[in-house]
């Protein structure tokens, strides 16, 4: 008898998220920073990290595949962000944030220090592109397309 896809899908939400966020924290060891938009991605990342982690350790079956869809519904949400970001890197629209960085003082001189301090990062610029596509572009396409396989290895039934 041929097994379902659940295992499957437990591993893609849990691997594929961490493979993003990993390769995203490698990147800036090579010097690329992070816009915001590119921290907003990382959010709903960190988060099916965790929900996936926890599939394998709740019970019973019907409570995984919660934890499962959950976790590909946090990855789609990263790639929907993705899709945002890209968008305005492309110029395709205009960002929703004016992705600068904020200064904690209200002090004119101290800001200007705090600002000279930290990399001005803009949304609307990617910093690295492959093939035309950018890390945010890559994103949208890794996540939503991981978020389709969950699902379908997640509801495929087991056939004899």
């Amino acid at each position: 008898m041929r097994a379902d896809g659940f295992r499957t899908a437990q591993l893609i939400a849990l691997l594929l998220p961490l493979g993003l966020v990993g390769g995203a924290l490698l990147s800036e060891q090579f010097g690329l920073v992070a816009c915001e938009m590119c921290h907003w991605q990382r959010w709903p990342h960190y988060a099916a990290v965790i929900v996936a982690a926890l599939s394998f350790v709740v019970r019973p079956r019907p409570v995984q595949m919660l934890f499962v869809l959950f976790a590909a519904a946090l990855i789609a949400v990263s790639g929907g962000i993705g899709v945002l970001h890209a968008g305005v890197e492309y110029h395709w629209w205009q960002g929703i944030t004016a992705c600068s960085t904020t200064l904690a003082s209200a002090d004119p001189m101290a800001m200007l220090n705090e600002a000279l301090r930290k990399p001005l990062v803009r949304c609307d610029v990617p910093q690295w592109t492959l093939f035309g596509i950018s890390l945010a572009g890559f994103n949208a396409i890794f996540s939503l397309a991981g978020a389709v396989a969950i699902f379908g290895f997640a509801v495929r039934r087991a056939r004899p």
